[in-house]
């Protein structure tokens, strides 16, 4: 599965936290010789490794300190190795939704990843060269609301069999301990290495339980959310976070967002009939751990169902939240409820990512939380206060009977992501005067005040939409300089409520091929929603539709914008290519080198950007897409410093398939010592 460098579906209307649109979208839009395996990269413990989590080190910030790869050199970057996995959705009953969304650790000298069926596989740092591979063996013939997997855990244990692990989850709601060393699942970890996350839970449809993200690591215990599959009905399964002993797989504590008694925290804010009765709220993003305060900081999603909220009335407390956990206990410690009564969809999906904030010229312990809204919060981390202005404005009322949707939301001080302005119908874009027409009669026809007008049965235009703002790709923090990345979705959506005959008939009429449908069981209403497009397939608004966004938050203002993806791949062959910017799911990387490193994007290249600046200065295509957030590390006796991604394809998003994990480097003649 090593060599040179070249180059079904998910249960019935379900529709996944992260899953924006299909290739069909847009398709109308105007190799070198391997090293040999070294036996001398250094053991590193997540303590001293160049990226040992998720985030690159236990605060998220997605930064690396190496810059032996920087502006001045970073345009001779080249393939230093490819690795295929060999896992292409065969026989995998949810191959259509098969996702290669892996960022890969180092640590105790290997490299290790996950594939969307969960094989995970440890590589040599400096050639890629496999030295294990594990495959738990999920029911392939099984139907997942998502099929993917963002990355795995490390542990160092000390001593004794296991004593380096990795732990990860599964689709099918597995935790798995495995010895970091060998592959193999560490015998004394629950059964047989691994535990049941299904157990003690209400679990309503197989394959809509699962895991996609690592979980977070506090000392000896590790702590794990859930995937859920969206919109299928009022009572689905239930978001609650769990603790287990990293050594023997015993549960030590569990917390649940939704009330389920009158002495939980959130009872007062809601009514507890429906709390019981609901589901989701659930943490299906990366967590982090503040190892200071002794928290786990922990993103939740939205109450079930996302758009209608008339059986669970109130503001929901704790769904589309931050929690600050005490990590020994999963007691409560302080928490920002970031959307009221969501009903947009509007999950806390990116990594909270830590470090010193200055406040008044003073540092301050900050958790930074970006949202799909497109808005950016500070707390400081022990008590969850805001460094930065939160205020209560009114927002639109629910038109809908049996709805009450919340008369104001928190917005903050700062400066968004994303434009929450209301589309206007002059605002119309199209390449012919008939196109710009036709976008103008739909932009009018829908309920259009701007950020949180409720969904609505004539159609409702969500800005942003339900991807983003920013999804999971979440953020990169140098904090040295004050700077905030991301990779921002800017395609306004629309969500529409059905009635179940509205809702059979269209499902049944092929009419509307851009769209996902939700029944909402339960409910009295079901939903359709697509991206907002022309009759030509072209989007209303103009471009950028994705952006790369820098926030100088010293100077609390947008430093730059960049559009982030080209057109190539989505217009005839007689149409020029623009780099209009393209929807895009995955994160960014920022170095000391000066340098921003995002893939991301539908094109399907990994672009290096000037931090400073927002100028492109390289770009490499990759051989499928890379909806995936790349990672940086050194390796070899000669430390040389290498840039991975994960380029395997995004199904729901429609971007090429693979199986390739690639890294660059500068030409080993030319790395400086």
């Amino acid at each position: 599965m090593l060599e040179n460098a070249a180059e079904e579906s998910q249960p019935a209307h379900a529709i996944t936290d992260n899953v924006p649109m299909n290739r069909s979208l847009l398709c109308s839009l105007a190799a070198l010789p391997l090293a040999a395996a070294s036996s001398t990269a250094p053991a590193q413990t997540p303590g001293s490794s160049d990226w040992a989590y998720y985030g690159g080190d236990a605060l998220g910030q997605h930064f690396s300190s190496i810059d032996q790869i920087n502006r001045s050199n970073v345009a001779r970057l080249e393939v230093a190795w490819t690795y295929r996995t060999g896992e292409l959705g065969a026989g995998f009953a949810s191959a259509r939704q098969l996702t290669f969304e892996a960022t890969p650790v180092l640590a105790f000298g290997l490299l290790y990843l996950e594939t969307g069926t969960n094989v995970v596989v440890a590589l040599d740092p400096e050639s890629g060269r496999e030295r294990w591979r594990f495959d738990p063996h999920i029911d392939r013939r099984q139907r997942y609301a998502e099929a993917t997997s963002r990355g795995v855990s490390v542990w160092d244990g000390g001593a004794g069999a296991c004593r380096h692990r990795l732990f990860t989850g599964t689709l099918d709601a597995r935790l798995l301990a495995l010895d970091a060393e060998t592959g193999q699942p560490c015998a004394g970890f629950g059964t047989n290495g691994q535990v049941d996350l299904t157990s003690g839970l209400r679990i309503r449809d197989a394959g809509a339980y699962l895991i996609t993200s690592p979980p977070a690591i506090f000392g000896r215990i590790v702590i794990v959310g859930s995937a859920i599959g969206d919109n299928r009905a009022t009572a689905v399964e239930r978001g609650v976070i769990r603790a287990y002993d990293a050594e023997s797989g015993a549960q030590l504590w569990s917390f649940d967002p939704l009330p389920d008694s009158p002495s939980h925290p959130a009872a007062g804010d809601w009514q507890l009939a429906q709390a019981q009765s609901t589901g989701a709220a659930n943490a299906w993003g990366v967590m982090t751990v503040d190892q200071e305060h002794g928290l786990v900081l922990v993103p939740t999603g939205s109450a079930s169902p996302d758009y209608f909220g008339g059986e669970r009335l109130g503001s929901n407390r704790f769904a589309d939240s931050l929690l600050a956990l005490e990590a020994r206990s999963g007691r409560l410690v302080w928490h920002q409820q970031l959307v009221h009564h969501d009903l947009w969809d509007y999950d806390l999906a990116a990594q909270p990512v830590l470090g010193d904030v200055e406040v008044q010229g003073v540092p301050v312990p900050a958790v930074l939380q970006a949202t799909k809204t497109g808005m950016l919060y500070v707390f400081e981390r022990s008590a969850g206060r805001p460094l930065f202005p939160v205020s209560e404005r009114p927002v639109p009322a629910s038109h809908v009977p049996g709805e009450q949707a919340s008369p104001t939301q928190p917005f903050s001080s700062l400066p968004p992501f994303a434009s929450a302005q209301p589309v206007k119908a002059r605002d119309a874009w199209g390449l012919t005067f008939w196109d710009r027409g036709k976008c103008r009669e739909l932009i009018e026809s829908l309920r259009n005040e701007g950020l949180f007008t409720p969904p609505d049965l004539r159609g409702t235009l969500l800005v942003p939409g339900y991807i983003g703002g920013v999804n999971w790709g979440g953020l990169a923090f140098d904090q040295d300089h004050g700077r905030i990345i991301a990779a921002v979705n800017l395609l306004p959506m629309v969500v529409t409520l059905l009635t179940p005959g509205e809702f059979e008939r269209e499902v049944r009429s092929g009419e509307y091929p851009h769209s996902q449908f939700g029944p909402q069981a339960g409910a009295p209403y079901a939903m359709r929603r697509e991206p907002l497009l022309s009759p030509l397939g072209l989007p209303c608004t103009a471009p950028p539709w994705g952006a790369l966004v820098n926030i100088d938050l010293r100077h609390n203002r947008i430093a730059w914008q960049s559009p982030l993806g080209s057109t190539e791949g989505f217009t005839p062959w007689f149409l020029p290519v623009r780099e209009f910017g393209m929807p895009n799911m995955g994160g960014p990387i920022a170095t000391a080198g000066g340098l921003v490193f995002v893939a991301a994007a539908m094109d399907s290249y990994l672009r290096a950007f000037d931090i400073e600046t927002g100028g492109e200065l390289w770009r490499h295509k990759l051989p499928a897409g890379g909806q995936a957030t790349p990672m940086t590390y050194r390796a070899g006796t000669s430390q040389r410093q290498y840039v991975v991604i994960s380029a395997g394809g995004h199904g729901p998003l429609g971007t090429p398939r693979g199986d390739y994990v690639v890294a660059f480097a500068l030409p080993a003649a030319r790395v400086a010592h």
